[in-house]
């Protein structure tokens, strides 16, 4: 069985070439944005894409943990690909430290208002929370906690490979895997569910609020990185790897890309109803520039891209079991919740539409860094799991 990943010299090279337009963007963007708006659209763009791209790695992780958490056995063929996913979040967090770090402490408080309150009164009230010290501290302890805690699961798994386990041993390693998973999703519930959202995105509104943002941010990152997942599967699958994947579980992902983009438009449409229903002035303020401004278009777009696309095209059965239609999709999918982030933070700093050219090439060197990433660790250890207790579920899954 071919089980061991070589890094093929023209995925190597597709990861420098988007490397290399991420940083030739970054240069030119150091000095080709300037003026009155110049340094925002800079630094918002960094922190769109840092944001995302670190959110949608981290998926990964949290596909691990909700699927060993559920005593599920149909993605062991594969588990492999989302644990080399996972391994770039400490990476991405180094990123977003930096990119954070020069937003709050580097007065640039064209992004993050809040760090200087003085003379307005909601963000004076705020201020508890909403300031350099507490926000910095939250983002450490937040970023350490889910870089720590994936490098755990991932030789966790890897310390598999060598064990030769009787009944008990495998009782003892599901049972161990179990409670740093467990302990994973309280970290993410309380982090990813709940306050990291809003104080790294949220907060640039900062005189606005919903409760609802960081479910909606959280679904938007976690359909990606469930196509992340997915594109990876059939890149391998096409180059001779994973034997034990078939339909079945391609359909199982589908499933899923299908089932939770339906979410995130559940939640897209809750959070935008119950604002425009109250019609009041301190909640309406956030769509007035994406629904009646200048970011309508993109505001419209994102909804057909990340629902219209899935519910048309990944409905039918035969679509989430076809390899070329699930990573067009993975793609696209990707692609629309991007373009979702984009609209998240562009209106609240650079004010006016514009073309994304800085964007789009410093997301660009984040896909080529994720790539490049992920290929390393791939090949790092061979791609099945085979003495996990649940790799035969795996082999037998019939959806």
């Amino acid at each position: 069985m071919k089980d061991q990943f070589v890094v093929p010299a023209r995925l190597k090279t597709t990861s420098f070439v988007l490397l290399g337009i991420g940083l030739l963007t970054l240069l030119i963007g150091i000095f080709a944005l300037n003026g009155e708006h110049g340094p925002t659209r800079f630094w918002a763009g960094l922190l769109q894409n840092s944001t995302f791209f670190l959110m949608v790695a981290l998926a990964s992780t949290f596909f691990i943990c909700v699927t060993t958490l559920a005593h599920g056995g149909w993605q062991m063929a594969f588990r492999r690909v989302p644990e080399a996913i996972s391994m770039t979040v400490p990476v991405l967090s180094v990123i977003v430290l930096v990119v954070l770090g020069f937003l709050i402490f580097g007065n640039k408080g064209h992004i993050y208002h809040w760090l200087h309150p003085e003379g307005d009164r909601i963000l004076e009230f705020k201020s508890p929370f909403l300031n350099a010290g507490f926000v910095s501290t939250m983002t450490v302890i937040t970023l350490a906690l889910w870089s720590v805690l994936t490098i755990k699961l991932r030789r966790m798994s890897l310390a598999e490979d060598t064990m030769l386990l009787d009944q008990e041993g495998r009782k003892a390693l599901i049972w161990k895997g179990t409670v740093w998973c467990g302990l994973f999703a309280v970290v993410y519930a309380l982090s990813m569910g709940s306050t990291t959202p809003w104080i790294w995105l949220m907060s640039i509104d900062a005189h606005w609020f919903s409760t609802m943002y960081s479910w909606y941010t959280f679904a938007s990152t976690w359909v990606s990185g469930l196509s992340l997942i997915a594109l990876f599967v059939v890149y391998l699958k096409s180059k001779g790897y994973l034997e034990m994947v078939n339909e079945e579980h391609l359909h199982d992902l589908g499933k899923f890309m299908f089932a939770f983009s339906v979410f995130w438009t559940y939640l897209w449409f809750s959070q935008y109803m119950l604002i425009w229903y109250a019609n009041m002035p301190e909640e309406t303020v956030y769509f007035q520039p994406r629904v009646w401004g200048e970011f309508r278009p993109v505001f419209f777009l994102n909804l057909v891209i990340n629902f219209v696309a899935p519910l048309l095209i990944l409905m039918k059965r035969s679509s989430k079991r076809n390899y070329t239609l699930v990573a067009f999709m993975g793609g696209l999918i990707i692609f629309g919740h991007w373009l979702d982030f984009f609209q998240m933070v562009m209106p609240a700093t650079v004010k006016h539409l514009h073309f994304p050219w800085f964007e789009l090439g410093i997301g660009l060197g984040f896909v080529g860094l994720i790539i490049y990433l992920t290929a390393q660790q791939l090949a790092k250890a061979p791609l099945t799991p085979k003495n996990h207790p649940y790799l035969k579920e795996s082999i037998v899954h019939h959806t």
